[in-house]
């Protein structure tokens, strides 16, 4: 699975104060320890950037001095991500266009215009769809207007938009049957999402786990890549098909009712939560000590 490293992103403390001063190393830094750590590509999230749009093109000027990785610019600021793209060295990733009309205008047609591919969410104007046929027929619509305008499947990268499992417990259950039909109502699309919001709301200790556990499923179901913390090693590891004995014991709990009298506690853990995830179990934040 592709994975893109999600940790310079405006809401950190340090990136934000980076990026205010003009100070790069801090940055750099931070890139450099997620292309070690095995981010393929480097997220630069600087939100809707209004008081200062040529902030991406700095920011992605001063990633590439140090990091050989292609750029996922993440921005919802069309003038913002063009001065990004105009300095990028390797085609980058725009994270991210929509179906909401305003983006279909601004932010798709940079993908034409600059020959790379983008990110394109399910969101629409009237909102984020709650269920897999509704997320079909909102991807499908907006796929057609990129098709329209020069950007081929191959060159979209499919968003169902992750919810956090603490507020919408089935909307996890319908990402995956979203999954399952993608490539049957978008041939040749990819697909990623934003994995660390499945955690949001749930206990800092036990965000990781969730999101390493929904990783290993989605990878099941075909997914090509995820915004990810690159630093969580058995993430990472995971991803990269390195702890097969934890992949398929989450795969055995997919498909059957494993028994967890005789497990040890991280093994128990694991089917505990593909259980939840699987919508078996309701979700608690106390879900591992039921």
């Amino acid at each position: 699975m592709i994975l893109i490293g999600e940790n310079i992103q405006i809401l950190a403390k340090v990136v934000s104060n980076a990026l205010k001063e003009r100070d790069e190393k801090p940055l750099q830094e931070l890139a450099s320890k997620q292309a070690k750590a095995g981010a393929d590509y480097i997220d630069l999230n600087v939100g809707p950037a209004r008081k200062d749009p040529d902030i991406m093109k700095w920011l992605a000027g001063v990633i590439q001095e140090v990091v050989k990785k292609p750029l996922s610019l993440d921005t919802t600021n069309p003038v913002a991500m063009e001065a990004g793209l105009s300095v990028c060295k390797i085609p980058p990733l725009i994270n991210s266009a929509s179906g909401k009309q305003e983006s279909k205008d601004k932010m798709l047609p940079l993908a034409a215009k600059y020959n790379c591919d983008v990110v394109l969410s399910v969101l629409i104007d009237a909102g984020i769809p709650t269920d897999s046929s509704s997320r079909a027929e909102a991807i499908m619509e907006s796929v057609a207007y990129a098709n329209e305008i020069g950007i081929p499947n191959e060159r979209i990268w499919v968003d169902p938009i992750m919810m956090p499992i603490s507020v919408d417990q089935p909307q996890v259950v319908e990402l995956f049957e979203f999954m399952k039909i993608l490539q049957d109502i978008c041939p040749g699309a990819k697909s990623t999402l934003g994995l660390s919001n499945l955690s949001n709301g749930a206990p800092e200790h036990l965000r990781g786990t969730l999101n390493r556990i929904c990783l290993a499923m989605l990878d099941r179901y075909s997914c090509f890549s995820a915004i990810v913390d690159s630093f969580d090693e058995e993430l990472v590891k995971l991803a990269k098909g390195q702890l097969p004995e934890i992949q398929n014991l989450i795969y055995r709990a997919m498909d059957e009712e494993v028994d967890t009298s005789n497990l040890p506690k991280k093994e128990t853990d694991i089917v505990k939560t593909v259980n939840v995830l699987m919508g078996r179990s309701l979700y608690s934040h106390s879900w591992l000590e039921t």
